[in-house]
């Protein structure tokens, strides 16, 4: 008889189980809704930075552990590894509920092993290898108790005083689309709760990378159309890729700071989008919704926020000093905090959270990752594919590996942790894994060759009594590879700059080096365009090297001696100066277009300053050439229901193999609303070998001739269009089509 209620009672146990398992993760969510307090729902929606320092012990500032252990905590951020992360789960653990604690990180280009900055990689035009580049990072991140990064930025900026620029993908919005979804499902992976994925989080939301003046956390003043048609879609993508979160930005738009704002939360972004992920703020952007002036108090503010559509609060503690009595007085219904609180639950459900709380705090995992060589090698071949040839005159490039008597010069040869640039991570033993241009290039040349080095100035020095030590290095060498730029704070957040020169005396120490009449090779570490023009237009061969993470001097030495031969292509127009800012190859035309630099005169342009950008969007060279035939079209109109298509031939007429990233332009000539003098609509990357033709077609629909009219319908116009194909915006081959009705 015991027996049989033993077997009884197992079978009832099974089957509450099996039900348990049979029902949808809404479903869960919802059983476990009903069993919370409003103090419990709002602790859901706030957000805590770590209790360590950096090397410290466990602090409870603020009673934040006790705070952990009361319900009143749904997420932190700057919580790293396995250990760490276990222990203050554990502490979730000791809640009345026990719903798991969500753990967020920027991890913005890598984690243990750092990629080049977004920028970066976005020059390599390379969807496969950014996406990989996500997937690395996600498990690196993942594997030290991460769930969730606040990445990938997908603002459209155009502006290079901008700071934040190096963390995003340039000006286009095209192409930036492409690299926001490639990044989601790098970071997300196979899908969210497996153990080498992270929950992605598209920001900032929105127009952030439109602030007056390059300046961070700045005003942003548009009209609806160009938010719809430039700044937009970046997100759009990300949110039809399955990306889990959403971040505010810091800015107004419009006159209404993001946080608070309901047209872009609620209308847009879950309305109209119909996004099921939840929306966190930034850091203590709530808050700062006061000294925006867009909100008296913190109590007004949580109001603002929370009605508009911001589901968690970063650091502003807003939320869960205000939302309970707002409740309590009719300013925000329950619905809202239900309706947050759902979203975010909802994630954690699908994370396996709630099955096992621990599930990325694995230790062993971290471990196993932690030099995993297989990830250095994606980021070398990464960095190779980042770097942009500017100029080779007389081909310089590629150097010998027998040249006998190399002189290295600048305050970037033998730099470190500069290679990593903003938004990166400092380990004890970075200066045992980073490799420094110096000895990427000691481990290229021959045993013969002689490498002789002079630092010449420090990255921003004002005094000039290094060149002596690198004029006279120079003139004992054969050649000199001099490498500058900007050290890695002086590019990402707050860190907009009305000087975007290259620092200090560094271009006179180029000048200086020039000349001893020594061949002259100069790379430039940066994380934004830099202005260089005397540089640009005298020494004859300039790499853009960005800031390249982990491996860059293998990755450098690897180009500059022809290992690899270098493909990048600009995602930003580089000005010829400051004032030409916002320069950018997909504006409007005018009433009185200039059309070249002697047309100036009652035209709209600068009578000073050339039309031209130093160097255009979609630029870089090769160390073999390309020629490009004329366009051949399938027909010379078509209907909306139909397609065209464009075919070009492309021959590698130079001495060596290499990649080209062939570009596809389109301009709508006459439309119900001004459109841009041309528009990236498609590219293809193409390897050939010396000598060798191919034909490049590309498919054309009304699809790719949509854009936002005043009334913000996506619509398609018949009319008559030029299309455009090349290996820049400014350097195509054109030809002309008409959409019919």
């Amino acid at each position: 008889m015991k027996r049989n209620l033993i077997i009884a009672s197992a079978c009832c146990i099974f089957s509450f189980t099996a039900i348990a398992q049979k029902k949808t993760i809404d479903q869960k969510v919802d059983s476990v809704l009903k069993l919370m307090t409003l103090d419990e729902k709002i602790g859901q929606m706030n957000q805590y930075n770590g209790p360590w320092a950096a090397t410290g012990p466990l602090t409870n500032d603020d009673k934040l552990l006790d705070q952990i252990k009361e319900g009143k905590v749904g997420s932190m951020l700057n919580v790293t590894g396995a250990k760490r992360t276990r222990e203050l789960q554990d502490l979730a653990m000791q809640t009345r509920l026990k719903i798991p604690l969500l753990f967020g990180q920027d991890v913005i280009h890598g984690y243990r092993t750092i990629f080049p900055i977004p920028l970066a990689e976005a020059a390599s035009w390379d969807m496969k290898l950014i996406e990989q580049s996500a997937r690395v990072a996600a498990t690196e991140a993942a594997a030290s108790g991460i769930h969730w990064t606040f990445a990938p930025m997908v603002d459209i900026a155009r502006d290079p005083r901008w700071g934040r620029v190096m963390e995003g993908a340039g000006e286009d919005t095209y192409l930036g689309s492409l690299i926001a979804v490639a990044r989601v499902k790098g970071f997300q992976g196979k899908g969210l709760g497996n153990t080498n994925a992270v929950m992605a989080c598209a920001k900032h939301f929105a127009a952030y990378g439109a602030a007056v003046g390059g300046r961070d956390y700045n005003s942003v003043d548009m009209s609806l159309r160009q938010l719809h048609e430039v700044y937009l879609p970046p997100f759009k993508a990300a949110a039809d890729a399955g990306v889990a979160t959403f971040m505010n930005s810091f800015n107004d738009l419009n006159g209404i700071p993001a946080t608070g704002n309901k047209y872009l939360q609620r209308d847009i972004l879950k309305g109209q989008w119909k996004f099921k992920g939840f929306v966190v703020s930034d850091w203590g952007s709530v808050g700062e919704m006061i000294p925006h002036g867009y909100a008296k108090n913190n109590y007004e503010a949580a109001m603002l926020a929370a009605n508009a559509g911001s589901d968690m609060d970063m650091e502003s503690r807003s939320y869960i000093q205000n939302l309970s009595k707002l409740v309590k007085d009719g300013k925000v219904n329950i619905s809202v905090i239900d309706d947050a609180v759902k979203r975010i639950l909802r994630i954690k459900f699908v994370m396996g959270l709630f099955d096992d709380p621990y599930k990325f705090s694995n230790e062993e995992r971290e471990k196993a990752q932690w030099n995993n060589t297989e990830h250095r090698k994606i980021e070398k071949e990464m960095a190779k594919k980042s770097i942009v040839l500017l100029k080779n005159d007389k081909q310089t490039l590629p150097l010998s590996k027998q040249t006998k008597t190399i002189a290295l010069i600048g305050p970037f040869i033998k730099a470190i942790s500069d290679n990593l640039g903003f938004w990166s991570y400092d380990w004890p033993d970075d200066s045992s894994r980073i490799t420094s241009t110096y000895d990427g290039i000691k481990s290229k040349v021959s045993a013969d060759s002689k490498l002789l080095y002079a630092k010449g100035c420090n990255i921003n020095d004002s005094i000039t009594t290094g060149f002596a030590e690198a004029v006279e290095t120079a003139k004992q060498a054969d050649v000199v590879v001099i490498q500058v730029g900007e050290a890695r704070d002086m590019t990402g957040e707050a860190k907009s700059r009305s000087n975007i020169h290259l620092p200090g005396v560094q271009e006179d120490l180029i000048k200086a080096v020039m000349a001893t009449g020594k061949p002259v090779v100069v790379m430039i570490n940066a994380g934004r365009p830099l202005i260089f023009n005397w540089t640009a237009d005298n020494a004859p061969a300039i790499l853009y090297t960005w800031w390249l993470g982990t491996d860059a001097g293998n990755a450098i030495a690897d180009v500059l001696f022809g290992d690899y031969n270098p493909s990048g292509k600009l995602p930003m127009s580089f000005p010829l100066t400051e004032g030409q800012i916002p320069i950018y190859y997909n504006h409007y035309n005018t009433g009185r277009p200039a059309q070249n630099d002697s047309d100036r005169f009652y035209r709209s342009a600068y009578i000073d300053l050339s039309l031209y950008p130093k160097f255009a969007f979609g630029y870089g060279l090769s160390y073999t050439s390309f020629e490009y035939s004329d366009i051949k079209l399938s027909k010379s109109s078509f209907k909306p229901t139909e397609k065209l298509t464009a075919t070009v031939t492309v021959k590698n007429t130079g001495n060596y193999d290499g990649e080209e990233t062939v570009q596809l332009y389109i301009q709508d000539l006459f439309g119900s609303v001004v459109r841009p003098v041309k528009e990236l609509k498609g590219f293809q990357k193409v390897f050939l070998k010396k000598g060798e033709a191919k034909e490049i077609s590309f498919a054309i629909t009304t699809e790719d001739l949509k854009f936002f009219n005043d009334k913000l319908e996506k619509i398609y116009e018949p009319g008559d269009f030029k299309l455009f194909i090349g290996g820049a915006s400014n350097n195509v081959k054109q030809t002309s089509f008409t959409l019919t009705k």
